[in-house]
């Protein structure tokens, strides 16, 4: 669970700028929206292996 102390003098747009970098940073928002559909088991595996062929391509490049 992502969490953000707010001091007395904390404006709330400020507060509210650093949660919103903490879930980025956490990966929340974006776990979120994969979840937000069924996803089928088929298309899970394509998707896994795309990225997989990605990372690989990326590390040959380099």
């Amino acid at each position: 669970m992502s969490e953000v102390r707010i001091g007395e003098k904390d404006m709330f747009e400020t507060a509210l700028k650093r949660f919103n970098r903490k879930i980025q940073q956490d990966g929340i928002l974006a776990e979120a929206r994969r979840r937000e559909h069924y996803e089928k088991p088929s298309v899970k595996r394509k998707r896994k292996a795309a990225a997989r062929l990605r990372k690989l391509a990326r590390k040959a490049n380099s």
